[in-house]
């Protein structure tokens, strides 16, 4: 497989690409300068090196834009309300309710999805432990915990929501945890990154 193949290969791998955009973006490399081509590689070497993972929520940040090292804006804020917990698949989910500027918990990236026809295979990569640490330090602080499942509208994320109910079930049975849905607005099949903020805004007040 020559470099370009493997660079086509590689541009195939992320979120939502497929192998005619994959070209374009191998093609766009090709004809950068060679200033712009190393600049590129270098933010690519060095973007580990320059973001952490938050203790709580586990999302990307940068520790050097806060005063805290190991937790993130969101979980830092006092002002955020400890009692609802958001559990979404992706960080760009984050950002996105973040712009509706009506949600005012705290989150929890799960690391991805639980595929209908594999599901086996795939929720062990997914942060289920971590999550139910998560909410086992949480518990003591609040008198119950409304967690809000955030998963697309669409066959996987409706399973993504049975494998984390499935993690929550001991809880709900002694009334510690309410799951409710966040999905109320949002149309099917819709991923929840690419929704706009009144879209969200929708699906956040109208959750059961």
């Amino acid at each position: 497989m020559t470099p370009f193949e493997q660079l086509v290969t590689a541009f195939e791998r992320f979120p939502g690409v497929g192998l005619r955009q994959a070209r374009r973006f191998a093609f766009h490399t090709l004809n950068l300068q060679a200033n712009d081509a190393k600049h590129l590689a270098d933010l690519i070497t060095s973007l580990s090196a320059s973001v952490s993972v938050c203790a709580s929520c586990r999302r990307y940040f940068s520790p050097t834009a806060y005063g805290d090292q190991d937790h993130c804006a969101i979980c830092s804020d006092v002002n955020r309300q400890l009692d609802q917990l958001l559990v979404v698949a992706f960080d760009g989910d984050i950002q996105a309710i973040e712009k509706s500027k009506v949600y005012e918990g705290l989150y929890f990236v799960l690391g991805g999805t639980v595929p209908l026809l594999n599901s086996k295979e795939n929720d062990t990569k997914l942060r289920g432990g971590a999550l139910k640490k998560l909410i086992s330090t949480r518990l003591p602080e609040v008198k119950k915990l409304e967690v809000i499942l955030g998963f697309a509208v669409n066959p996987d994320g409706e399973n993504t929501g049975r494998y984390v109910e499935s993690l929550l079930k001991d809880w709900v049975a002694e009334d510690k945890i309410k799951i409710s849905y966040l999905g109320r607005g949002l149309s099917t099949g819709s991923e929840l990154e690419y929704a706009d903020a009144e879209t969200i805004k929708n699906a956040l007040r109208g959750r059961g």
